[in-house]
């Protein structure tokens, strides 16, 4: 495969997706700990390690297989989450990028139904259907979690079924276990509606939040 996984800063209104880099660690350490109560099936960080869960993302990334973000938000300047570009897939010929996985995504709980979820969503669909020319974009999670699932419905991804014992679960107690998991996608053909859909619900986010400082 002659693609490498390698995501570019991404712009919005609300957020700034920027690679991840140790110098978010001190950020992400608060936005971890503000409310821990939505985080039951997904792996974040707490505060004490941060610094190992960075590292272990910036290895993933030196490996080809990840292109990690910190979420920042632009009001604040301060990184409130993270997301990510993941298990890139080649074209039958072995060139190109067919297909990209969206994932390994947490927000603190005060960025939680602001629109900073549904712009990085937009923005890294937009990229990848538009820059990379992918066929499609995945996003998973724990079967379990209606939550997750409401989310990932909600930025225009259709359910495509639940993969048994696919992928760890991240519940605690549960270590050393598989989950099932919950597929979803977006397909080239979809993206021009997915990508209309998205502006409206950011428009509405806008108009809610008022302006942002640049």
């Amino acid at each position: 495969m002659d693609f490498r996984l390698e995501g570019p800063i991404l712009e919005g209104s609300l957020v700034r997706l920027e690679p991840l880099d140790r110098r978010h660690a001190a950020d992400l350490a608060a936005a971890a700990e503000e409310d821990r109560g939505s985080y039951r099936f997904t792996w974040v960080p707490t505060a004490d390690s941060v610094e190992e869960y960075i590292d272990a993302q910036l290895a993933r990334a030196a490996a080809g297989k990840l292109a990690p973000y910190a979420q920042v938000d632009r009001a604040s300047g301060r990184a409130v989450g993270a997301t990510a570009y993941w298990d890139p897939r080649p074209w039958p010929s072995g060139e190109g990028l067919c297909a990209v996985e969206v994932g390994f995504t947490w927000l603190a709980a005060s960025a939680q139904g602001t629109g900073v979820n549904t712009e990085a969503k937009y923005l890294l669909f937009r990229h990848a259907f538009e820059q990379w020319r992918v066929a499609r974009v995945d996003l998973k999670t724990d079967a379990r979690n209606s939550r997750s699932r409401a989310a990932i419905e909600a930025v225009g991804a259709r359910f495509e079924g639940v993969l048994r014992n696919w992928s760890r679960s991240w519940v605690p107690g549960e270590e050393g276990r598989l989950r099932d998991s919950a597929i979803f996608s977006v397909t080239a053909q979809e993206w021009p509606d997915c990508r209309a859909g998205l502006e409206q619900r950011l428009a509405r986010s806008l108009a809610r939040r008022g302006p942002v400082a640049s």
